[in-house]
């Protein structure tokens, strides 16, 4: 059954259009409440959100919706989705809310969900929260109704949880490493917990005003952190997204390294010491063929899965893997954290870089990717997907690159957009086969 407000990533939109209003933010605030509302206990939810303005206003609404069926409310503040889902843990919430929308701009906004366990919601769940934001909930009696309070200690209980993943017989003491923070929600604890750790820290994109989130800094758009490291002689870089919940890093070249190598890094070297479990990763079907190979050479597998981290996540958990994420850099290591933590992904890889003693260039660089090629589409309605021009577009580049490439075609989760994706031994045969397809899509989209 298709979800109606949910996408591959909570419920996204630009603010006051559509899902994004207060009115909604609230109706998502009692019906979650509802939906968590087991046993006869004192139940609480952990909110935490990114830099954004409009976080004020769905922060206030969702506290107005949780205490009105009688939830309390914990908020924590501008905090990354992954120390909210950690939170929610070790507080024994009955539920958590992050609320951000990632990458985007700053009039985009979203609602994530976490249950009782840290982990995002099941379809399951959501189709159930979904029923109960069109239908009736039953608000608590007035004497029942929820408190709100804030935490003030939430950063340190991150930052030391962060820090214990480090190997104690590592220091990054002599290390310069600059670090983005997207003006996001890790601006505060990135930079404490790599001092704290001994590193020589350079932080930038750490002046949150409410719209510069993930503008022109973070992992989206690493340019000024390519700038920075080489400017600085940084030996590496680090570029967080606006929840910090994606890694992207800079070698002390200037070099941009994305999560397919941040992958075969960490999963190599966890190999090496014994503890990477399932023989191999889960990646999604965006990660490149090189990577897979590189893999395979190593006696270690690769299991792919659709595009959207919960998905990574739902096939570690079934099938015993604790290395997983995307090529855009979402890193999961279940050993740490129920979710992709860019802290904790960079503190694993800046293990790899001391172990080695060797430039992140030589280090971070674990194989030569296949030329791939990804575009977008922008389209306003409808579904160009489904038209029969674009179907027949996509059968012919399947059959041109049977056996020499691949072709993902997919519509965002979370924007009006469809990716189009082609890789292969021959740059320009997959060049031309993204740039037809996307004419075609653009036609039918029109």
């Amino acid at each position: 059954m298709a979800r109606k407000y949910f996408g591959t990533d909570g419920i996204r939109g630009t603010t006051n259009v559509s899902a994004m209003t207060a009115a909604m933010a609230m109706k998502v605030g009692m019906a979650a409440g509802a939906h968590f509302a087991r046993g006869d206990h004192r139940h609480r939810v952990v909110i935490g959100k990114d830099t954004r303005l409009s976080g004020y206003m769905l922060e206030n609404a969702m506290v107005a919706g949780f205490t009105s069926v009688g939830m309390d409310v914990v908020l924590v503040g501008p905090m990354p989705t992954p120390a909210v889902a950690m939170l929610t843990q070790s507080m024994r919430a009955d539920m958590g809310v992050m609320i951000s929308a990632s990458h985007n701009p700053y009039a985009d906004n979203g609602i994530k969900l976490f249950g009782p366990d840290g982990y995002k919601l099941s379809d399951e769940d959501e189709l159930a929260i979904e029923a109960l934001i069109d239908g009736e909930v039953r608000l608590a009696a007035s004497a029942n109704i929820g408190r709100a309070r804030r935490v003030e200690d939430a950063r340190g209980r991150y930052i030391h949880a962060a820090k214990s993943t480090f190997p104690e017989d590592l220091t990054l003491d002599g290390l310069k490493v600059v670090v983005d923070c997207a003006n996001g929600a890790a601006y505060q604890v990135a930079p404490s917990a790599l001092w704290e750790l001994g590193a020589e820290v350079i932080a930038i994109g750490v002046t949150p005003n409410g719209k510069n989130i993930n503008d022109g800094v973070g992992s989206t758009a690493p340019e000024t952190l390519c700038e920075t490291v080489v400017a600085s002689g940084a030996q590496i870089g680090i570029a967080l997204d606006g929840d910090a919940d994606r890694l992207i890093v800079v070698d002390e070249t200037g070099r941009v390294i994305d999560g397919d190598q941040l992958m075969a890094l960490i999963a190599g070297g966890w190999a090496r010491q014994g503890r990477l479990a399932g023989g191999g990763l889960v990646t999604t079907v965006m990660s490149n063929l090189g990577l897979e190979r590189h893999l395979a050479a190593q006696g270690l597998g690769m299991v792919r899965t659709a595009v959207g981290d919960r998905y990574v996540l739902e096939k570690m958990r079934s099938s015993g893997y604790n290395v997983g994420g995307e090529q855009s850099g979402h890193i999961i290591l279940s050993d740490y954290a129920t979710t992709g933590d860019g802290l904790v992904a960079s503190l694993q890889v800046l293990a790899e870089l001391v172990r080695a003693g060797a430039p992140a260039s030589e280090v971070l660089h674990r194989f030569d990717p296949l030329p791939q090629i990804l575009k977008n589409v922008r389209f306003k309605g409808g579904k160009p997907l489904d038209d029969a021009r674009v179907q027949d577009a996509i059968a012919g580049a399947e059959a041109e690159l049977d056996g020499k490439g691949r072709l993902v075609i997919r519509a965002s989760g979370t924007e009006p957009v469809i990716r189009v994706m082609a890789e292969g031994d021959d740059r320009g045969q997959v060049e031309a086969v993204v740039d037809r397809i996307c004419d075609v899509v653009r036609e039918a989209a029109a």
